[in-house]
């Protein structure tokens, strides 16, 4: 499974009532950080499928999901568990510090 898109429509039928945690990747396509974050990301959606649900908002387009968090930087990495705030990390990252955010948590 793939990531998938974040909305204000579907927020809170995909984050807050999800029976698994989920990882949302806050990010615009203008941001370099962003691009070079998005692949790893992708392939934890893949890897962790069934297990963890791994969402992407664009602040551009999703200006009030980004506001409601506080997002000042992108990238940013959310992570909600049974549709509370578990965890959160700014900025570009290794692969293996963002599966030690939810890792305990599945």
């Amino acid at each position: 499974m793939s990531s998938i898109t974040i909305t204000n429509d579907n927020f809170e039928t995909e984050v807050l009532q999800s029976p698994v945690p989920v990882l949302i990747d806050f990010w615009a396509p203008w941001c370099g950080p962003c691009k070079m974050i998005s692949p790893m990301v992708d392939q934890i959606a893949g890897e962790y499928s069934g297990q963890l649900k791994v969402g992407k908002v664009n602040v551009d387009e999703e200006t009030a999901i980004a506001e409601q968090h506080g997002i000042a930087s992108i990238p940013t990495l959310i992570l909600y568990k049974d549709g509370v705030l578990a965890g959160q990390r700014t900025g570009a990252a290794p692969k293996n510090d963002i599966v030690s955010m939810f890792k305990n948590l599945l």
